[in-house]
């Protein structure tokens, strides 16, 4: 040390930074196996697979990703005093891809992607800051065609590697049968975004929190009391009852459960108008995997 100083060098802490963590050979292996099982099915159903970095410019996920996400951003401004973030998701990344191609892309595009995701945020069981996402998406097709295709991957997928209907489910609705949901109880158009996300909780902080937070966009308690009844219908059948009519979203919802029926997949699916997806760039059938014995997250979702 120079001049006698008595300074002590701060020792470096060898634990990596909070929400992250190491791959050792032995996870590495577990990881590239399922990393495997994700590009095989993909490719089997006829994806390409794509990739973009994993810094971006931060206007991409403020633009439409919806209040929740744009506060869990490890976002900066980079030395040439640009704004930029570490992607959360995958999918803004995967919409710019298309756009710039521009004409020149030839439809429909099947892309699938497997990369680093980051996301600043309260820590639980099975969520980290930093996450692996393994990403299908189909461009250009606009029946429900393109839905039955994705599910039906994610159903091989949990079959290859061990899994059956009675351990997974997934959850199936569209964000349109909300919107015609919200029509009849007399809801603005203009409240439907908040109240998607609201509604997005109902699984994480129950009925009366949901009820709070509807009222709190301006939703009438007796409007809050009808999408709640509806969220909890459990059949095709009975919502059509409920709405009076048989309705777009609900034929299309149809279309999709006879689709996925004729692959011999219908024990995996259960229709439950309460999945919307909390980002906004969702705008028709949404799904979500989970855990049958209802001791996990959802597994899946899109």
């Amino acid at each position: 040390q120079q001049s006698g100083s008595e300074e002590k060098v701060k020792m470096i802490d060898l634990n990596p930074p909070r929400g992250t963590r190491d791959f050792l050979p032995a996870e590495m292996r577990v990881q590239k196996w399922l990393f495997s099982k994700f590009a095989q099915v993909s490719e089997m159903y006829g994806f390409d697979e794509i990739m973009a970095p994993v810094l971006e410019n931060e206007a991409l996920f403020t633009r439409k990703g919806g209040e929740e996400i744009t506060q869990q951003l490890y976002n900066f401004t980079d030395k040439g005093d640009r704004p930029v973030s570490l992607r959360p998701e995958l999918t803004p990344s995967l919409a710019r891809i298309v756009l710039k191609q521009g004409k020149g892309a030839i439809y429909p595009l099947k892309y699938y992607a497997i990369g680093q995701c980051w996301r600043y945020e309260r820590m639980t069981r099975g969520r980290r800051r930093e996450h692996y996402q393994w990403n299908m998406d189909v461009v250009g097709v606009s029946d429900v065609s393109a839905e039955a295709e994705i599910i039906a991957a994610l159903v091989t997928f949990m079959q290859r590697v061990g899994l059956s209907d009675k351990d997974v489910g997934i959850k199936i609705s569209t964000r349109s049968l909300l919107a015609e949901v919200l029509a009849a109880a007399g809801v603005p158009d203009d409240a439907f975004v908040p109240v998607c996300i609201a509604v997005d909780k109902l699984d994480k902080v129950g009925e009366e929190k949901v009820r709070e937070e509807l009222a709190a966009v301006g939703v009438p308690d007796s409007a809050a009391t009808q999408i709640l009844a509806a969220l909890k219908v459990t059949s095709l059948e009975d919502m059509q009852e409920l709405l009076g009519e048989s309705t777009k979203a609900l034929d299309e919802l149809t279309e999709l459960f006879r689709m996925l029926d004729a692959r011999g997949m219908s024990d995996w699916l259960v229709f439950d108008p309460s999945v919307v997806r909390g980002l906004s760039y969702y705008t028709g059938v949404v799904f979500e995997g989970f855990d049958r014995k209802g001791e996990l997250r959802a597994i899946f979702g899109g």
